[in-house]
């Protein structure tokens, strides 16, 4: 027996991209076999519903509403729910899992961090960092840049992808030796998602008893069992792979000059 869970979901209530309640989703997961979801809203560097000139403490509990609605849902329909979030820097997105909103609260300078500094803080509080659609690609998203210093997991498909952008993150984490997850990124939550195979997610053998658990999954150095349509991680002749940067020490972008669809080129930091 394997328990499946959703790893990246946002709500309307603290995403402005969203489109569902926590409680919306919840229904919608329970009512498609999974046991839990976490959620991954927007944080204050990305496309949050929350107002940047709030006192602190007043902006991590308006960005906790969306998770507080589905927790409330789920522990009333018997569905898990935890919570996590979805930093931006630039471009480049990270879902950090294992923290909660007290922890928040109590770093009120995670609204400047670096990427080095929100690696070594989440860490230190017993959590992790997953980079988030490394070589996704849209108006808002004009680099491929590639945290591998920063994160503990690197998301390898994510249902709101290309196909070819989740080809190249896993050709990428496969030399990188970094545990991958697979997420929906599910914004809307309606009839038919599963059966048209637009949830994804990740099966584990024991069942999470709290956010904590998962983030010992990964930094344990494990991979999850990837929940994804069959096929979605294979390469197709007519697939070019989309120019990518390290970030570098300083977290500088400097160009790989890979292709990671047919990993030629020189794949080196």
């Amino acid at each position: 027996m394997t328990f499946l869970y959703e790893t990246h979901l946002h709500t309307c209530q603290s995403s402005a991209c969203g489109k569902s309640t926590g409680a919306e989703h919840v229904r919608a997961y329970k009512a498609a076999g999974y046991t839990g979801i976490f959620v991954t809203d927007h944080f204050f560097g990305g496309n949050t519903a929350i107002p940047r000139d709030l006192p602190w403490e007043e902006r991590i509990r308006r960005f906790a509403r969306g998770y507080e609605d589905a927790k409330a849902e789920g522990d009333r329909v018997g569905l898990d729910v935890f919570f996590a979030w979805e930093e931006t820097f630039q471009g480049d997105d990270y879902l950090i899992y294992g923290l909660d909103p007290a922890w928040l609260i109590q770093h009120p300078e995670a609204d400047h961090w670096s990427r080095r500094e929100q690696l070594e803080k989440v860490h230190a509080g017993g959590g992790c960092v997953v980079q988030a659609h490394p070589f996704r690609l849209r108006d808002y998203i004009p680099k491929a840049l590639l945290g591998l210093r920063y994160c503990d997991g690197i998301e390898i498909a994510n249902a709101g992808n290309e196909a070819l952008w989740d080809v190249c993150a896993a050709n990428y984490a496969a030399w990188a030796g970094l545990p991958v997850t697979a997420g929906s990124d599910n914004h809307l939550s309606k009839p038919g998602q599963m059966e048209d195979g637009r949830l994804y997610g990740v099966r584990l053998e024991k069942r999470l008893t709290c956010a904590a658990d998962y983030a010992r999954v990964i930094l344990s150095g494990q991979s999850p069992e990837l929940f994804v349509p069959e096929g979605r991680l294979k390469a197709t002749p007519d697939m070019v792979c989309p120019d990518s940067y390290w970030l570098d020490e300083k977290e500088r972008a400097v160009r790989t000059d890979v292709d990671w669809v047919k990993m030629d080129g020189d794949i080196s930091l």
